[in-house]
């Protein structure tokens, strides 16, 4: 049978480790606790966010124990790593808030019911109680500052500048460390590649305030697609986890549209797709890439593990009705959704003939070419082909009573309201 660390190097998942023959004793020879965090900078975790959290639960698999940190209490700090500045700072209230959403996705990705339950922790419950001279003599004491100013993430900042507030953070993370460490037996800490200078001030901190702990550290490489671009955005932005800022069908397209480059690498990271499974896929992807059975697999078993079998299939739903130009199946808010980067126009709600309208809103450039687009059959209106040059749009052609959808051809689509 494959050990963990094994399937861990086979999937691309290590980066650096400080004792690996250790770390692998420690997972083959025990069940152990470990623990990675993230702060609550937004009200949604992103795509980004995704891989240390699916390798916690990679160990969950195998028996081991998820402790999962999200730092109400360092996200109201800021983690300075690899950033060019100063993070803004959040308030309180938005810093609880963004806790309170991101328990819920963290209760998609964890089986916090198991006999390895995990278990779900916010810094801020220790943090808070920390005086400043407490901070000072029992932590600060221990921290010297030419090994803080040796770290690369500090030393990336120090030409534009960081905050006393920013340059205390990798001590209150690597208090976090000796925190679980003592409350939860946590023995490995995660996290991506730019994390490491935090992991290892953690393990420095807790050997010279408790002698041996008998811990470790683990990174994950910075995840890049195959044109050595950083991998986790679209042009639009973010590819958030919560449904309110990336709908199901969004989130079900961007896997979908992966390049073939790029998908055995992301089905190795991001799902727990067995090897052998993998191998083939990536042979359908050499000798048969029109198919995109890789990338099928790939779209279906992540948006099912974040949205659930109900996401998946709405996704299903609206991508089937986009190919088939079956608008009429779908509510408003997946239209708005499917069609969210789509042009929109307004227009006066006057002459609601379907030819000024079209030239209106910038459908067909002119009169002419909109008879023309008409007659030849390239117009849709939600769907149905309209051939009739003099057809008028109706309040039965308004969805919601607030906007038509028109397409141009096999995929120009654009979202019409009216005054």
């Amino acid at each position: 049978m494959t050990t963990l660390l094994e399937d861990l190097q086979y999937r691309g998942i290590v980066y650096q480790m400080t004792d690996e023959e250790k770390i692998n004793d420690m997972l083959e020879q025990e069940k152990i606790s470990l623990y990675c965090g993230a702060d609550p900078t937004a009200d949604s975790l992103h795509i980004g966010h995704l891989v240390p959290f699916l390798t916690m639960r990679r160990f969950q698999q195998y028996g081991h124990r998820p402790v999962v940190l999200i730092g109400g209490g360092t996200g109201m700090i800021g983690d300075p790593s690899f950033k060019a500045d100063e993070r803004k700072l959040l308030t309180e209230a938005e810093v609880d808030a963004n806790v309170d959403s991101i328990k819920g996705q963290m209760e998609r990705i964890f089986d916090f019911s198991d006999d390895n339950a995990a278990v779900l922790v916010n810094n801020k419950d220790w943090l808070k109680d920390i005086s400043l001279i407490s901070f000072l003599r029992d932590y600060g004491k221990h921290v010297g500052l030419n090994y803080m100013l040796s770290k690369d993430a500090i030393q990336s900042r120090l030409e534009t500048g960081i905050s006393y507030t920013e340059f205390t953070y990798t001590i209150l993370q690597a208090i976090d460390f000796g925190h679980l460490n003592k409350e939860f037996g946590v023995r490995i800490q995660i996290g991506g590649s730019d994390q490491w200078g935090n992991i290892t001030s953690g393990l420095d901190l807790m050997r010279r305030m408790y002698g041996t702990t008998n811990s470790e550290g683990l990174t994950i490489p910075l995840i890049t697609k195959a044109d050595g671009k950083k991998f986790g955005k679209t042009e639009s932005g973010n590819i958030w986890l919560d449904r309110k800022r990336t709908s199901p069908y969004e989130f079900y397209q961007f896997w979908l549209n992966q390049r073939d480059e790029d998908v055995i690498k992301f089905l190795k990271l991001f799902t727990f797709v067995e090897r052998e499974e993998i191998e083939k896929l990536a042979v359908s992807v050499a000798e048969e890439p029109h198919l995109r059975e890789a990338q099928k697999r790939l779209a279906d078993e992540i948006t099912e593990f974040i949205h659930g079998a109900e996401g998946l299939e709405e996704a299903k739903k609206v991508t089937d009705a986009l190919f088939s130009g079956d608008i009429k199946s779908l509510d408003a808010v997946q239209i708005k959704d499917a069609l969210k980067d789509a042009p929109s126009a307004e227009v006066d709600g006057g002459d609601n003939s379907l030819v000024n309208v079209l030239v209106n809103a910038g459908v067909s450039p002119s009169r002419r070419q909109a008879r023309e687009d008409i007659q030849n059959g390239a117009i849709y209106v939600n769907g149905e082909r309209i051939q009739d040059v003099n057809h008028e749009i109706t309040e039965e052609d308004k969805i919601n009573g607030e906007f038509t959808v028109f397409r141009r051809g096999k995929k120009k689509y654009t979202i019409v309201s009216y005054k």
